[in-house]
């Protein structure tokens, strides 16, 4: 028997749109169990990201399909593999990881892919093939904030470095972009360096040694710690201050754009990853989980922060829009820092949000915009694969000659 052309077409079509329908339907109705799981949490940055993944799992229409936990696994790597197989065995569909080794959790996060969890990770990356990886790790800051300040130093000048926590793989790799630019020029002296683990006080306290024994030291390069050791430089000599770069702590771009502050010499440059980067991931990771994004590679790139001095921008509301990028002195804490908001990626966080961990009212997610991959970084982000030719120099920054 031979049914007409026209009806059979409208009969599928029909049910092929049913089809959608019920799929639709049931991604909607699916609840899902869903964990973060912390490393290092004794500072500004790893609060603000966690707030900010806090929030979006409470945002419409998550609040109704998301179980959302917080693990907080310290700087063992040991307890952190642990804690990931537990959050395994209690039926995590996703857990997104601060992972504090690129290799000592891929035997770990394997057994979860197996599972079928989808495992993330934010700012600091594994090289599991399995695991899906969202850094700035790949937007070379370290090399473009040692390739700025040596610009604006003349390529000569002392210089100390403040390193992030030591093993993870953010700091083993800004340290090896900046250092390879600051050993191209012999105008360049490093006097010194010291873990400050991303944290204000812990680098405040050990700038503060150092001037003791450089008084007369010419800047610093940091990834966080940026505000605590500029704070170190005030109070020793307020009248002679310092090139730094590093992170974007509201207090810290105030300062940055204070005219009485620069023409007592400070020169400085807002940029490093910021704790955006956590919930970035996150909305990454729910897209996938729920089949609404696909993505063709592992490696995603998150932008990377960039307000030289020059370019600070006073915001009058809550958000970061028309391109202003930092609040009035009172508005947030001085050590609030300002790259915990995206207005552009992330739209549906608000102060509340990164302070508190709150949804902002009336906010429901919105799709992402197209995501943008990330080169390969051997041993980083991978294993068996080649990093580009030129992955350890800088992009942004122009270099200036070598000075004879």
């Amino acid at each position: 028997m031979k049914f007409p052309v026209k009806p059979l077409a409208a009969l599928m079509a029909a049910l092929g749109g049913l089809l959608a329908v019920s799929a639709g339907a049931q991604a909607q109705d699916k609840h899902y169990k869903v964990f973060l799981d912390m490393s290092y949490s004794g500072n500004i940055w790893q609060a603000a990201a966690a707030n900010g993944v806090k929030a979006l799992a409470a945002t419409p229409p998550y609040d109704k399909q998301v179980t959302f936990k917080t693990v907080i696994s310290g700087t063992d790597v040991q307890r952190q593999i642990s804690d990931l197989q537990s959050m395994v065995a209690d039926g995590a569909d996703a857990i997104l990881i601060y992972p504090l080794s690129p290799t000592a959790l891929n035997r770990v996060i394997r057994q979860a892919c197996r599972r079928h969890v989808t495992v993330f990770t934010y700012d600091s990356t594994v090289t599991e093939p399995c695991a899906y990886n969202v850094s700035s790790i790949t937007a070379r800051y370290g090399a473009n904030s040692a390739q700025w300040m040596v610009n604006a130093m003349g390529g000569k000048g002392t210089v100390v470095i403040n390193h992030g926590v030591a093993g993870t793989s953010v700091t083993k790799t800004y340290d090896a972009q900046a250092l390879g630019v600051f050993g191209r020029y012999p105008g360049i002296r490093i006097v010194g360096e010291f873990y400050g683990n991303w944290n204000d006080a812990t680098s405040q306290q050990a700038v503060a040694n150092l001037l003791a024994v450089h008084p007369d030291l010419d800047a610093i390069w940091t990834v966080d710690g940026t505000y605590g050791s500029l704070q170190a430089v005030m109070k020793a000599r307020p009248d002679r201050l310092v090139t730094i770069a590093g992170q974007s702590n509201n207090g810290y771009r105030l300062l940055m754009a204070d005219k009485a502050m620069q023409q007592k010499g400070l020169k400085g440059l807002s940029s490093s990853s910021g704790p955006a980067v956590g919930p970035y991931a996150f909305k990454v990771m729910m897209e996938v989980l729920t089949g609404k994004l696909k993505l063709d590679r592992h490696n995603v790139e998150y932008p990377l922060p960039w307000v030289p001095y020059q370019d600070v921008k006073m915001c009058p509301g809550d958000r970061f829009e028309s391109g202003c990028n930092v609040f009035p002195n009172g508005k947030v804490p001085p050590l609030f820092i300002d790259t915990a908001l995206d207005g552009t990626l992330l739209p549906e966080l608000s102060l509340a949000s990164i302070q508190d961990g709150t949804a902002t009212p009336g906010a429901r997610m919105q799709a992402l915009p197209p995501v943008k991959y990330a080169d390969n970084l051997p041993d980083i982000n991978c294993s068996d694969c080649k990093a580009p030719a030129d992955a350890m120099e800088p992009n942004l920054v122009k270099p200036i000659p070598v000075p004879k």
